[in-house]
């Protein structure tokens, strides 16, 4: 009888095509990504048409790789998951039809997962011991919440931003610097440089939800800062701009997550998404967790940023729940997290 489940995991929900064999839930076997930042660079940011082009072009080149360096062939795959929301339509469509299309040929169960959920799950694959229950900061460029995870495959938000999504102000900030695309890493960089401490910037508190999260204030007085050295005819210093902004948006994220871990009691505290591999919030949180006597988790940068990986790992705890999508399945660019 067979012992283990591998998992095909297929990503497309925004710029990078991604397939990855998945061993259990935890162990990676494969996991291949083709970025396009170097297409999106020109633009200052991802366009959604070139996007959606580029998965079609890569998606089975990915896929023939990803099994090929699992040792493995679709009559040994147990089940396929796919990312089919939230994200751009046309990409999430590309990844959704092709996993269709494997499960239909080759008569496997098809997954759907939720792309937050599969970057919450990424913290599985290196922390063996990690399991549910546990307080997670959701920190990217579309996404910053607070989510209680209370078992496998159950998520309830606790915290939210109000308007821009951490690692979108990071994004418009570096563009307003002249840093460029993408902004997330070249902030981190530029802020090493800098002063932490040379500018004040806000940290906003939401009255009524002390948990929430909110951002285009600081990226407001980053720009009003920036226009008045401009009309002065000043030079700014970039690196103190990029490490005052960088200080400010981690203290607020690292402050919530803490307060809200005490106030629901969670002795366990991970983060996710893209944003959790910059430098300055895991050391921020490290610290913290550390002084108040939390267990911190995190995954490598490679999983943080989108991946195969992280949808393999998401969709065998589905598996193993019993939950199969049909083959009407269809992308969902809005969806929200928990929801089926």
């Amino acid at each position: 009888m067979k012992q283990d489940v591998l998992i095909l995991a297929i990503e497309s929900s925004c710029d990078e095509t991604a397939a990855a064999v998945v061993k259990n839930g935890r162990t990676v076997l494969s996991n291949v990504i083709s970025s396009q930042i170097a297409l999106h660079t020109l633009y200052g940011g991802v366009v959604p048409e070139i996007a959606s082009r580029s998965h079609i072009e890569k998606i089975n080149q990915v896929i023939a790789e990803a099994l090929k360096q699992a040792g493995v062939s679709l009559s040994g795959i147990d089940a396929v998951g796919v990312t089919y929301g939230p994200g751009l339509v046309g990409a999430l469509l590309v990844g959704v039809a092709e996993a269709k299309a494997i499960a239909y040929a080759a008569k496997l169960p098809l997954i759907g997962v939720h792309h937050i959920e599969g970057h919450v799950s990424a913290n599985y694959i290196e922390n063996q011991e990690l399991e549910p229950p546990f307080l997670c900061l959701v920190v990217s460029g579309g996404h910053t919440h607070l989510v209680k995870v209370t078992e496998y495959g159950a998520y309830e938000i606790v915290g939210r931003t109000h308007d821009d999504a951490a690692g979108e102000a990071y994004d418009k900030v570096a563009r307003a610097i002249g840093l460029g695309y993408p902004g997330g890493p070249k902030i981190d960089q530029l802020a090493k440089e800098g002063d932490p401490s040379a500018i004040l910037f806000p940290r906003a508190h939401i009255e009524g939800a002390p948990f929430d999260f909110s951002f285009s204030g600081v990226k407001s007085a980053v720009l009003n800062y920036l226009n008045s050295y401009k009309m002065k005819g000043e030079e700014v210093n970039r690196a103190d701009v990029a490490a005052s902004f960088q200080q400010s948006v981690v203290d607020v994220l690292t402050e919530r997550t803490i307060a809200a871990a005490a106030e629901f009691r969670f002795e366990r505290v991970a983060i996710a998404g893209g944003v959790a591999s910059n430098s300055a919030l895991r050391e921020s949180m490290r610290l913290a967790c550390k002084a108040n006597g939390l267990k911190f988790y995190h995954p490598s940068p490679i999983f943080c940023t989108d991946n195969a990986a992280m949808i393999g790992t998401a969709a065998y705890y589905e598996y193993c729940k019993g939950v199969r999508s049909g083959l009407d399945l269809n992308a969902v660019p809005n969806l929200k997290i928990g929801q089926r």
